[in-house]
């Protein structure tokens, strides 16, 4: 193990426990009725703070829904911040990740300032918009790593400081084993392979996929007696690293090693983290104690890593039982006390609402039959311990159904709920509708039209050539802008718009990929996340079914659901077929899909 001093070794058990009473005060919360779902990373406490260790500036993480321990190693999540995710908060002070608009422990940074212009990406540690698709963030990690090759081997681009380092920057990736049966997996590996990207992928192996275990999830019974077909002795493919999940030296031994060959080399690396634990089981939906064996949760129990690293501790006396059931206090002190201030935060502004809504209807008397009826709302708005903000808004609109036309009292009562409701609903338009649509002063629907002008000599020129003189200025002017896909590059496209521009461009910039259309797309999310100008091109337009959940969950949604915090300047490229006999037929189906 590399040379870690024992106040290091302490902070990072302090952080296990920390980071594991999270996970159980959590599920808790959500038993309790305070949050509606959650899912934690109980059991994978060690090795994330393993490899948190070697995440610096610059670099990316792309997870899953279990990354909470990496994330607060890395610094960029603190406990309050976990509990407002859990319970939804959309205040983005106290819920930075996300604003609320995804479920718990799905993390971002954010790329971008309140304008919507680039921050300095080298001065923080980025991670991108997590969504819940299982594997569905494979093909963004294949695409952070292949900027960093495009930054190393363009020198073009090496002035652009506040994204690069030359494309030193190295993507951390996480899944699930379970996770790895799925195609997005393996299309995108083969892709970090074939690229020779500098993506360092984690897998936890805890041995279920939810209560299915490995037997029916992997060939062979093991994932790595499978990817040893990608590594090349010859120095391609890809370096491949196996460790257990409680092994704290071993772990940062292993990651160490890892990282920097895949720094240096800018080779794809996979750990695959074993024997891990899951305490709690999936979600809290669930109950592990279900599907595992009285034999397989006993094991669990005795090799629980936060359990194992104690007893290292202990062992090789780094600090006495004493001194590691106070630190195991102060995590769990600070747990709750991350609680309620969370909770606080959260539901001391919707009680204000209430409180303010309460006022103005009592400062308009009323001596209305029906006011008997409005007093009851307000009664049993007021009984509501944690009141929603659903709660207040339909109680107001509730009361405005009893309040009379006729009496002028009930009048101006009536535009005091009708003005609250109006102020309510502003609010609600910023804190749950924005960002659907860009909303910066470079938003597509700012850009003035340009009408053409047409020569007094007409020449006849066909439509492939005008889309080639295109490209090429586009090319020429702009250093950012680079384009991929099936045939692409050599051939210059199937239908030839980009003939000659890769060998005047070079392969960077104009590249032919293999058959593989969501890593496809994956490359050009990555290339943007980054501060690049991708042109995607899909051969053509019914194969865009084959990334149309990378489409339709990722590139849609990840200006809304980071809150204007990350965005995706790309350009997807297609053509449609000729609409006759069986192509027709594809191409118009697809035409209609799309429409519903």
């Amino acid at each position: 193990m590399q040379d870690i001093d024992r106040t290091t070794i302490l902070k990072d058990y302090r952080l296990a426990n920390l980071s594991r009473q999270l996970s159980l005060v959590g599920r808790k919360e959500v038993l309790n009725g305070k949050a509606k779902f959650g899912i934690f990373g109980d059991g994978k406490e060690i090795a994330q703070i393993a490899m948190a260790k070697f995440f610096r500036d610059g670099d990316w993480r792309t997870g899953y829904y279990r990354d909470q321990t990496f994330m607060l190693a890395a610094g960029l999540l603190t406990p309050v911040e976990f509990f407002s995710q859990l319970y939804g908060d959309t205040d983005m002070e106290n819920n930075p990740q996300c604003g609320g608009r995804i479920m718990n422990n799905h993390f971002s940074t954010r790329s971008l300032d309140d304008s919507g212009a680039w921050k300095n990406l080298m001065k923080q540690k980025n991670s991108s918009a997590d969504f819940s698709p299982t594997a569905g963030h494979m093909p963004r990690m294949l695409g952070c790593a292949y900027a960093s090759k495009i930054f190393r081997n363009n020198k073009e681009l090496w002035g652009l400081e506040d994204f690069t380092d030359k494309g030193n920057e190295v993507v951390f990736g996480t899944i699930g084993d379970a996770s790895t049966s799925e195609g997005y997996f393996w299309e995108s590996l083969n892709a970090a392979a074939v690229l020779q990207v500098p993506m360092a992928l984690a897998i936890w192996d805890d041995g279920y996929g939810i209560s299915v275990p490995t037997i029916y999830q992997t060939a062979r019974g093991d994932l790595s007696r499978l990817l040893e077909g990608f590594v090349d002795k010859e120095g391609n493919g890809i370096l491949l690293y196996q460790e257990k999940g409680w092994n704290y030296e071993g772990l940062i031994d292993m990651f160490k090693d890892g990282i920097e060959k895949c720094r240096k080399s800018h080779k794809p690396v996979v750990f695959h983290v074993k024997e891990m634990t899951q305490p709690q089981g999936h979600s809290s939906s669930g109950s592990h104690e279900r599907y595992k064996s009285e034999e397989r949760l006993a094991w669990e129990k005795e090799w629980d890593p936060v359990k194992k690293f104690r007893e290292w501790i202990v062992d090789n006396n780094i600090a006495t039982e004493e001194e590691l059931f106070e630190l195991e206090g102060e995590a769990f002190e600070e747990v709750q006390e991350s609680k309620k201030r969370a909770w606080k935060m959260f539901t001391d502004p919707i009680k204000e609402e209430r409180k303010e809504l309460v006022e103005r209807i009592y400062l308009k008397s009323c001596n209305c039959d029906k006011i008997s009826y409005i007093d009851k709302i307000v009664a049993e708005l007021q009984q509501i311990q944690a009141p929603l903000r659903r709660d207040v808004v339909s109680s107001a609109k509730k009361i405005l159904r009893y309040i009379c036309k006729e009496c002028s009292t009930k009048r101006s009562l009536k535009a005091e709920l009708i003005s609250w409701l109006e102020n309510v609903e502003n609010d609600a338009r910023h804190r749950y509708d924005s960002y659907l649509y860009s909303e910066t002063m470079e938003r597509a629907s700012l850009v003035k039209a340009v009408a053409p002008v047409y020569p007094v000599t007409k020449q006849q020129i066909t439509g492939r050539e005008i889309l080639n003189e295109n490209f090429d200025t586009i090319f020429a002017s702009n250093p950012l802008v680079l384009t991929f896909g099936e045939d692409t590059g050599f051939i210059g496209d199937v239908n030839r718009c980009l003939e000659g521009l890769q060998e005047k461009y070079g392969e960077l910039r104009i590249t032919d990929t293999g058959i593989r259309e969501a890593s496809i797309m994956g490359q050009g999310i990555g290339l943007a996340l980054r501060g690049l100008r991708p042109i995607v091109e899909i051969q053509y337009f019914d194969y865009l079914l084959y990334a149309l959940q990378t489409i339709s969950d990722d590139i849609a949604t990840t200006l809304y659901r980071t809150a204007g915090g990350q965005k995706l300047p790309l350009i997807i490229r297609t053509r449609g077929h000729r609409l006759s006999k069986v192509y027709g037929m594809r191409a118009l189906r697809l035409v209609w899909f799309l429409i519903l």
